[in-house]
């Protein structure tokens, strides 16, 4: 499907509601890297998108240990925000200004993989060992797999003119919420739900080693670490779970000694939930959903995602699929469509909706917090 785009830098600004940066020259410098004590060159792209995005070095290196993360959270919901809300939490040490992002150079396939093991399966193991005669219902209750997958992520700083060096290393924790097992080979899958204290207690305790082991490796003895504890959600959820605490490791400590609650959640539109603080906008929700219902009944669903930080949304996305196939209708669609997002919802609530068909992507709709006109995109054919 071929698209019709207006300039990337001006759709991202847009979309980050930002005013347009000035485009200054790049910066060629040299990435100093402790742990194989060498010298690469790297460009820091002059152009910062806005105050809450990172700068990212080039040319780009992939984590080490890339594709992981896939085969070991649940949903791709999960993989987006174990990665983007590490990014979200790390702003909280290291200045979007100041620091320049690289995917985590440090832990490896082979060392993730051995540290997501259990303690009697690999002497690295950060999971609970599970005896052989421990029966499988057993395991789940007594011995479940608390941790499912690490993300490392590096922050660089400029050292002098031309130079640059790692400053920073954030880690997030991907912890189950479920424990899935099966109680005979190729049989059915069971649930154990792991509940929030225990969750809280396991993730604090490995993350207590997992400090003790990145200072013992080779350019981590010194760089103050950050790191946070994901819940994921079960298999089946549409929405994606949160960190739910960071902490702060000092430079050149090996010892946590605080940590921060996060307070932020993924509500599914609409909902059952009772809750206040979602009553109004599920009834925002629902009124748009039957404003389109009303005159567009050809589409499978209308599905929200509210975004909540500190009990109060930030953003709602809403996922349109529909079954339209003349460019006209979908045209007709899209323009009465994003009417109704702007009549329907807060001022001050940021929407994007994304109508997609069979076919891909068909439209997009962006309401900027306190804008009084959507941006608004019809993807050509």
């Amino acid at each position: 499907m071929n698209r019709r785009f207006i300039p990337a830098m001006v759709v991202t600004a847009m979309l980050a509601g930002c005013s347009l940066p000035s485009l200054t020259k790049d910066s060629t410098v040299v990435q100093t890297n402790q742990s194989k004590d060498k010298e690469e060159t790297t460009i820091i792209p002059s152009m910062q998108i806005d105050d809450q995005y990172y700068r990212t070095l080039l040319p780009y290196k992939e984590s080490a240990s890339r594709g992981l993360i896939v085969s070991n959270i649940n949903t791709k919901y999960d993989v987006k925000e174990a990665e983007s809300g590490l990014l979200r939490l790390s702003q909280q040490a290291f200045d979007p200004d100041t620091y320049y992002f690289q995917e985590g150079q440090y832990l490896d396939k082979d060392t993730v993989t051995s540290w997501l093991a259990r303690s009697n399966q690999d002497p690295a193991g950060l999971n609970p060992k599970a005896t052989k005669s421990m029966t499988p219902t057993e395991r789940a209750k007594k011995a479940p797999i608390y941790l499912a997958h690490i993300v490392e992520q590096n922050y660089l700083q400029k050292t002098g003119k031309n130079k640059v060096k790692l400053a920073g290393v954030s880690i997030g924790l991907a912890l189950n919420s479920i424990y899935y097992y099966q109680k005979e080979d190729y049989g059915a899958t069971y649930e154990e739900p792991i509940d929030q204290a225990t969750l809280d207690k396991e993730g604090k305790k490995i993350a207590a080693q997992v400090v003790k082991r990145l200072r013992q490796m080779d350019g981590l003895a010194e760089v103050p670490i950050m790191i946070g504890l994901f819940k994921q959600q079960s298999r089946s959820d549409i929405v994606p779970g949160t960190y739910f605490a960071y902490t702060d490791v000092g430079q050149g400590s090996a010892k946590i000694t605080e940590w921060k609650k996060v307070n932020e959640k993924y509500v599914q539109f609409p909902t059952s939930d009772t809750n206040t603080k979602y009553r109004d906008i599920n009834e925002n929700f629902n009124n748009f959903k039957q404003d389109i219902d009303k005159y567009f009944s050809n589409y499978t669903n209308i599905i929200g995602t509210g975004f909540y930080q500190n009990s109060k949304i930030q953003k709602l996305d809403i996922q349109i699929p529909i079954k339209f196939y003349g460019s006209s209708e979908i045209i007709g669609f899209t323009q009465y469509m994003a009417g109704e997002v702007m009549d329907q919802f807060p001022k001050g609530l940021q929407v994007e909706v994304n109508v997609t068909s069979i076919n891909g992507p068909e439209a997009l709709v962006v309401k900027e917090a306190n804008t009084d006109e959507p941006y608004i995109h019809i993807y050509n054919d």
